[in-house]
């Protein structure tokens, strides 16, 4: 399996403390891989590291093989967007890209090929203030996407887009990691990456706390049964019973998040049942990544 990235111990310390610590992750080439955390978990410091943009104070890492402590032997393979795309607001998107490929040294040629590919067609002609912000952040990947890249690494590609900018987003990526292209692309929206991610790299206050495959993290966690009650108030009584029986219980904006195999929640409702709590909602569901990562973040915001 060849490595697009591969971060040892890599840290970032300033006065406050640790902003990334001791991370270690591997993301194979030609695959998509979400990198998640909730806001201030280290997410775009990690990024800056590996583009070269901020120094480690500790371990290492390597993009595409090359050291990032040479960010000039492998950058040209790389494609970036941090924060939102700068363009030309009175230029048309293909005159905004022909302007960074000239400064770039990349054939103009490619410009229309990516208006193309970035679903920008019929469009291209039209001024950048036009645009939606969907259009926008589409436009920005084609950017990226200049140095026809081995690796496109996104932050937060689609904040501030609606359902349907953010299905564009999601389809162009696919499109993208199908044709070979590594995308390493952060977000605090899990479902977007649940259905676009093959492997994950999960951040908690600068550490780590998973790195691997989707498939390997939805595996270890266990089912989970969704409880609401008539009386609010009724929630925590629900928790412990679930507690009395052996199961992990939590409550997140009045429901309670009980660990335990759908055949359970039978016992469950009987016994609220006898304890006088009408039940509004009983409903067991194997955990998706947002349950996942509550589990792992702590994170109950």
């Amino acid at each position: 399996m060849q490595i697009a990235i591969k971060a040892n111990d890599l840290s970032k310390k300033y006065d406050s403390g640790f902003a990334v610590s001791h991370a270690n992750f591997e993301v194979p080439l030609g695959t998509i891989c979400g990198f998640v955390g909730p806001n201030g978990a280290g997410k775009t410091t990690t990024i800056r590291m590996l583009l070269g943009l901020i120094t480690p104070t500790g371990g290492s890492a390597t993009i595409l093989g090359e050291s990032i402590n040479h960010p000039e032997k492998y950058l040209s393979q790389v494609g970036a967007m941090i924060e939102g795309p700068a363009f030309y607001p009175a230029l048309s998107g293909e005159e905004n890209l022909k302007v960074l490929a000239t400064l770039g040294g990349f054939p103009i040629e490619r410009v229309k090929e990516l208006i193309k590919t970035v679903g920008l067609e019929g469009r291209g002609h039209s001024k950048y203030k036009t645009y939606s912000l969907g259009m926008k952040q589409r436009l920005g990947i084609a950017a990226a996407l200049l140095p026809n890249p081995k690796l496109l690494v996104l932050d937060e590609p689609t904040n501030g887009l609606d359902p349907e900018g953010i299905q564009e987003v999601r389809d162009l990526l696919k499109k993208l990691a199908q044709n070979g292209t590594t995308v390493f692309v952060s977000s605090h929206l899990l479902s977007e990456l649940e259905l676009i991610s093959e492997y994950l790299v999960m951040l908690r206050k600068g550490e780590v706390v998973f790195a691997g495959t989707m498939k390997e993290l939805l595996l270890q966690q266990q089912p989970v049964i969704l409880v609401k009650t008539e009386n609010p108030a009724d929630l925590v009584k629900v928790v412990e019973i679930a507690q009395a029986a052996g199961h992990s219980a939590t409550i997140r904006s009045d429901v309670a998040h009980i660990e335990g195999p759908a055949d359970w929640a039978g016992f469950l409702n009987r016994k609220a049942f006898e304890s006088g709590i009408v039940l509004t909602e009983l409903s067991p569901q194997l955990p998706n990544l947002e349950e996942t990562f509550f589990e792992m973040t702590g994170d109950r915001s």
